[in-house]
């Protein structure tokens, strides 16, 4: 391959991601715009809905978010009533989010979201399986070099 053909669209792995994933999170939007969240707060909660209880840095690491950016999602779920943030006991400067009974009840409307989509996913169970286990394995790379 010249130099030229890597600058094609159809040689690209940055594009058919980005496009692929642009397609999954609308199919997601209508799903949940029923039970009243945004796509990162969907996966906040779905980190809450399975650990209760979290500190700000392990929700950062499983959410592969930046600190800032959480900031702002975790208010407004605190505005909805869905969670409550309090200063951790063991690291004062830390703090710990904490699923609400009005959060916990969100999960059984929260339910038909995956149904929903596994679905539709367009995928053998075998390809899924396959392409779930490749994109966790990227994510779980040194992007930092």
């Amino acid at each position: 391959m010249n130099d030229y053909e890597l600058l094609l669209l159809e040689n690209q792995v940055c594009f058919p991601t980005y496009a692929v994933a642009n397609k999954i999170l609308r199919r997601y939007q209508p799903l949940l715009k029923e039970i009243g969240l945004t796509y990162t707060q969907y996966v906040t909660m779905m980190v809450l809905w399975e650990k209760e209880k979290v500190n700000e840095k392990d929700l950062v690491s499983a959410l592969y978010l930046k600190a800032n950016t959480l900031t702002e999602l975790l208010k407004k779920l605190k505005a909805k009533g869905l969670i409550e943030i309090n200063k951790d006991e063991k690291d004062r400067r830390g703090i710990v989010i904490s699923i609400t009974d009005k959060g916990r009840e969100l999960k059984k409307r929260a339910v038909c979201v995956p149904k929903t989509i596994a679905e539709e996913h367009w995928l053998t169970d075998e390809e899924f399986l396959e392409f779930k286990a490749l994109l966790y394995k990227l994510l779980k790379g040194d992007w930092d070099k």
